[in-house]
């Protein structure tokens, strides 16, 4: 891209342009980079935890719990600094993805695994990562980086790896597959609503928002939660209380705080760690010894999210060839545009 301005005295002559170039992206930081492993690691522990609680709690009532736990849990933090409210409009986006990702979401994903193995649940919510590359292209207009979609085609096939070695069929009728997909989409759409969000309020805050949100959508089912509290086992009412605190509160944190940082189609590509990680967990917790096919398929994810990362040559090529500013180039080029000035008023 380049500018032109018609010379004057004192400035430089239309023949000289100002070429400028597109910046490499900046590095993540590395607070940004423990914010997306604690995310993974955490998301990745919510499948765990699921499973432990499951035969005790309905999917309404697991939401309704992990959301109000959540919800207090991350209120201690944010409420003492928060200092103003969303107003008119502002609401919109919040109050989209509250109800979708953390509504919606959790009590259609919560639904289908009652129907889905766990092999088949991760492979349907791993479209999510690109819906959500598809939807940063076209939406918030981040475009379709080559590396961006050769990364997450082969981190989706690691996926399917995993769901291959799970060692289970699926013996669920369709409903179970539609509920995954349908969760799948909630938590694309959300993850492109909430981006925006992001530029006036810090990721703690946007998440309490949401959590609220959801929050207040699961209401009824309070009379369900009460009753499966009570006749629960305290391990697992223990595990819904890590469910809220840990996958929800935290972890919705700092994906937000990631997506403050990261463009939203490549950080979702990082999402496609979570399969291989919930089989890192499920063999230390559960002593669930993962198939070859299961082990596999996570090195495949590594190195599909590790292709995400690359960057064109071109891009490459312009960050190395811009010359870097010094000040005896700003005095040079000053001299330069003087000297013109002085020829034109002659």
């Amino acid at each position: 891209m380049s500018l032109t301005t018609p010379a004057g005295p004192g400035q430089p002559s239309p023949s000289l342009q100002q070429r400028i170039t597109p910046a490499p992206a900046a590095s993540i930081s590395k607070l940004g980079i423990a914010a997306v492993v604690v995310t993974v690691v955490l998301w990745a522990s919510a499948f765990v935890g699921i499973r432990a609680v499951g035969p005790s709690f309905s999917p309404g009532s697991l939401t309704l719990g992990r959301l109000a736990v959540a919800a207090v849990a991350l209120g201690i933090v944010v409420l003492p600094g928060l200092k103003v409210l969303p107003s008119g409009r502002e609401w919109l986006p919040i109050v989209a993805y509250g109800v979708m990702w953390f509504g919606g979401y959790n009590v259609a994903l919560n639904a289908a695994e009652h129907m889905l193995d766990a092999g088949t649940s991760a492979m349907l919510i791993n479209v999510s990562p690109i819906l959500i590359a598809v939807l940063a292209g076209v939406v918030l207009k981040e475009g379709f980086p080559r590396w961006l979609l050769i990364g997450s085609g082969v981190a989706f096939c690691g996926v399917a790896m995993i769901a291959l070695g799970s060692g289970q069929r699926s013996t669920a009728d369709v409903a179970g597959v539609l509920l995954c997909l349908l969760a799948a989409v909630l938590a694309s759409v959300s993850a492109i609503l909430q981006k925006p969000v992001l530029r006036k309020f810090t990721a703690g805050q946007a998440t309490w928002f949401g959590i609220m949100v959801g929050t207040v959508c699961c209401l009824p089912w309070t009379g369900q939660l009460i009753s499966e509290v009570q006749a629960a086992p305290l391990p697992a009412t223990l595990g819904l209380v890590y469910l809220g605190i840990f996958p929800t509160a935290i972890a919705f944190t700092t994906w937000a705080y990631a997506l403050s940082l990261i463009s939203a189609g490549k950080l979702a590509a990082t999402t496609y760690l979570v399969p291989g990680t919930t089989i890192l967990i499920s063999w230390a917790v559960l002593q669930e010894v993962p198939t070859i096919w299961g082990l596999i398929g996570g090195v495949v994810c590594l190195i599909g999210v590790g292709l995400t990362r690359r960057t064109a040559k071109a891009t490459r090529r312009t960050a190395k060839a811009k010359p870097p500013t010094t000040k005896a180039t700003r005095r040079t080029s000053k001299g330069t545009h003087a000297a013109e000035g002085d020829k034109k008023q002659a």
